[in-house]
Formats: C-alpha cells, sequence, structure tokens
C-alpha cells in the first residue's frame, strides 16, 4: 500500500483531513504544501470549461489537467476522477485507471457510486489500483437538481449499505457529498476508512471544497461552498494597473524591453 495511503488512514478518528482540487501545475504547488489529497476532480468540467454536466469531460482531459497538477504536487496523495462512461465494467474500469496512473503518475483514482460498483472497485483493488469512493450526491448519474441524502430511512440505509459496501470492497475512504449531517456521522462512526465530506457536516473525517470556489475564482451559490478569499479582487486590479501602464506609454519600460 501507498505510504501516503496509510498516513490517511491512521488519520482516521485523529486529525482532520485537508482534500482540495487543482488542475493545474500552478494551483496544485500552492495546494501540496496544505492539503492531505489533492484531487482532480471532473468537476474542472463545470469550474474551466463552463459545462452543465460533468459527463461532457473525457478521460484524455482528465489525463492531461492531472500531468499538469502532478508537477505541482510532491507531498500529498494526488487523485484522478474516472469520469462519467469509464467504468462501466471491470475490464473498462481496469484499463482506464492502468492507463490513468501510468499517463498521470498520479496515486488513486475516485469513481462515483456505492453498492451499485462495489465489485468494479473490489477488482481495481485486487489489481492494486487504490481507490477513493464517492456516495451521496454524485453528479456523474444525478439527474436534474441536485438534491440532499439522507432525508429518510431508506436513504439513510442505503447510503451505510453503499458506505458499507465501498469499505469491503478495499475503497481507501470514501468521499460524501451533500448528506444530512446525523447519517454522515452514522457513517463516519460505523466505518474503519475515513470519510471526506462536501456538504456532509463537521462530522466526517476530512473536507474537500474545489479551489476556484474558495478562493472567490468562481462564482456558485452551493450552500456547501464558503469563500476564504476573493482573488478576482487582486486580478482585477492588476489588470487595472496593466492598462493604466500601457495607455500612459509606462510599460513595457527598458528593463522589460530587449
Amino acid at each position: 500500500m501507498n505510504n501516503k495511503i496509510k498516513k490517511i488512514l491512521k488519520k482516521k478518528n485523529k486529525s482532520k483531513i485537508v482534500c482540495l482540487t487543482a488542475y493545474s501545475k500552478n494551483i496544485a504547488e500552492i495546494v501540496d504544501d496544505h492539503a492531505d489529497i489533492v484531487l482532480v476532480g471532473d468537476s474542472l468540467g463545470s469550474v474551466l470549461y463552463n459545462y452543465d454536466t460533468t459527463r461532457k469531460v473525457s478521460l484524455n482531459m482528465m489525463i492531461e489537467h492531472t500531468k499538469s497538477a502532478r508537477m505541482g504536487v510532491k507531498k500529498s496523495l494526488l487523485v484522478i476522477d474516472l469520469p462519467y462512461n469509464t467504468y462501466r465494467n471491470k475490464s473498462e474500469a481496469l484499463k482506464n485507471s492502468k492507463r490513468s496512473i501510468k499517463e498521470t503518475k498520479c496515486d488513486a483514482v475516485k469513481v462515483e457510486g456505492g453498492t451499485r460498483v462495489k465489485e468494479i472497485v473490489k477488482h481495481l483493488v485486487k489489481n492494486r489500483i487504490p481507490v477513493l469512493g464517492h456516495i451521496g450526491v454524485t453528479p456523474q448519474t444525478t439527474k436534474g437538481k441536485f438534491r440532499s441524502k439522507g432525508k429518510n430511512e431508506v436513504e439513510k440505509r442505503k447510503l451505510l449499505k453503499d458506505a458499507q459496501d465501498l469499505e469491503q470492497s478495499g475503497a481507501f475512504g470514501i468521499v460524501l457529498e451533500c448528506i444530512y449531517s446525523d447519517i454522515s456521522k452514522q457513517i463516519t462512526n460505523s466505518i474503519n476508512i475515513p470519510t471526506i465530506g462536501i456538504g456532509a457536516s463537521v462530522n466526517c473525517d476530512g473536507q474537500v471544497l474545489v479551489t476556484d470556489d474558495l478562493i472567490g475564482l468562481n462564482e456558485t451559490n452551493f450552500r456547501f461552498v464558503k469563500k476564504f478569499g476573493n482573488i478576482k479582487k487582486y486580478i482585477k486590479n492588476a489588470v487595472i494597473k496593466y492598462k493604466n501602464s500601457v495607455k500612459q506609454r509606462k510599460f513595457p519600460s527598458k528593463k522589460n524591453s530587449y
């Protein structure tokens, strides 16, 4: 087992796991100093390409962005999302996982689904592919408006079963997305692998956010997002200074010229 994954597993019930997204070297390099896990998520479809669904993200896109992120990640565990329709069966999942890891040098893959993908996860782990699970709201298969999960007993039982099946299949952790607080706590307490929440309360073993959201670069009104900075303001100020310098013939100066 990857030593980085061993460190993640040891954090269960001891210290919070920090997970952030990165789609390029520059952001990955900054995040790497502070995160335990860097996720190259298929969220890049909406964040970078303005797609209305992550289903439009291809494996080639994921690989290219992960190759870029890999150049900036030295310490954190680097995880790639397997995009929609790239793990419909065991052989397809293994083929695409092997390709992803070979071409990007990432540490693990992430797949969406619980009981539905347990045999695929088991097959990947058997073939020494580390897997991070993802249950609750699963954007690749959710139709229509996203709705939080675990409100009624039927949903709670299903989520608990999903988590337990993923653990038994060999996943080293599970992302819980938009799951009610009480069931996310129950799931976290009932399994021996870490849970990483996004809109699933402080009861999880760790948290993940899209970096573009938390720095204020991406406009979003999801309830689970909190802006910890406003990078847009700094970019705007820099652009204005550049524009004024050009118009006033102050840039480029002699030292900026050959």
